[in-house]
């Protein structure tokens, strides 16, 4: 065949076949994962990260064997149902949150998409599930064990702060797990002698006021396990430090922002494990036949830069307990 006639094939029959071809290979459609994330990209960032790690540790690579919508409430529960449609449209295989406003808001968005909780409190009496080992409909995934570590909590911030009598106490109302701390707390409290001064909030905006209503009434500061106080760390802790006030929370993240203690479930961990429930229902298993899960893994994290600011000294056996201290 001489090279003009071979270049007339080419330019051609064979150039016309490879478009053909070309658009009879469909793309594959890579399951889609729905993530709401509670508060904002930057402060759950480890949280984030080890889900994705694990998931990829699964075979689950993202971009490759599965895509992952992120949205992000900001704190802010009221746009749950809004963001809930959108993954309905977008037919995602699963849906993963974490929190119980935000799971419960999933679970009233859809019965047929498997939703995944990475961190709730009592699920079975906030109705996520209908029991800890069936949950019996489409949500399932690992808890908190918020009672269990409200105790301990208190007893940390006694250590700290000596002959403590007077105890306030911040919290979103509008989480019923914020709620069922401060109940929890009050009573807890009520037993070591402790007096009790609830600060409640709705909103961010509530927050300096709840701050200016103590106004020296209190010796330390407890703050409830709640999405929206997460977001506000950063405000709640200069506030606490101006107002001389120790505070005691559940979240790493709020020590790392100038809290002083936080002791709670490793979040990490259970948003690692959080990919396993994922997994499990991408490979066919239906939420109602997973079982909910426990935290193994608890945390102890102490600020010492806050707590010289506030001149506490941190007794040597506190700081041996801690799993992290920052100085």
């Amino acid at each position: 065949m001489r090279r003009r006639e071979f270049i007339t094939l080419l330019g051609g029959g064979a150039a016309v076949a490879w478009p053909v071809a070309a658009r009879t290979q469909q793309p594959v459609k890579l399951p889609i994962v729905g993530f709401l994330g509670a508060t904002t990209p930057s402060a759950q960032k480890k949280w984030t990260d080890a889900f994705v790690q694990r998931l990829r540790e699964l075979d689950w690579i993202e971009g490759r064997s599965i895509a992952i919508e992120y949205r992000w409430a900001e704190g802010r529960t009221e746009r749950a149902a809004e963001i809930f449609a959108e993954f309905i449209r977008l037919k995602v295989e699963v849906i993963v949150t974490h929190s119980n406003p935000l799971a419960l808001a999933a679970k009233q968005a859809t019965s047929l998409i498997p939703v995944v909780f990475a961190v709730a409190g009592d699920p079975v009496g906030t109705g996520l599930v209908a029991s800890l080992a069936r949950p019996g409909g489409n949500v399932t995934g690992p808890s908190l064990q918020i009672p269990d570590t409200i105790s301990k909590r208190l007893e940390l911030l006694r250590e700290v702060v000596p002959g403590l009598r007077r105890l306030a106490i911040i919290a979103n109302i509008g989480n019923l797990i914020a709620v069922q701390e401060m109940r929890g707390i009050q009573a807890v409290a009520g037993t070591l002698g402790i007096e009790v001064i609830t600060s409640e909030i709705w909103r961010a905006e509530d927050i300096a006021p709840a701050f200016e209503a103590l106004n020296g009434r209190a010796e330390a500061l407890y703050v409830g396990t709640d999405p929206l106080v997460n977001t506000q760390r950063v405000r709640i802790n200069t506030l606490a430090l101006n107002a001389r006030l120790p505070s005691v929370v559940g979240f790493p993240e709020f020590v790392e922002a100038g809290g002083l203690i936080s002791y709670g479930p490793n979040y990490p961990a259970l948003f690692r494990r959080s990919a396993d429930f994922v997994d499990k229902v991408l490979r066919g298993a239906k939420p109602a036949d997973i079982p909910v899960e426990q935290p193994t893994k608890f945390d102890l994290v102490i600020n010492l830069k806050t707590a010289k600011a506030l001149g506490l000294d941190i007794l040597p056996k506190l700081l041996a307990l801690a799993d992290e201290v920052i100085e």
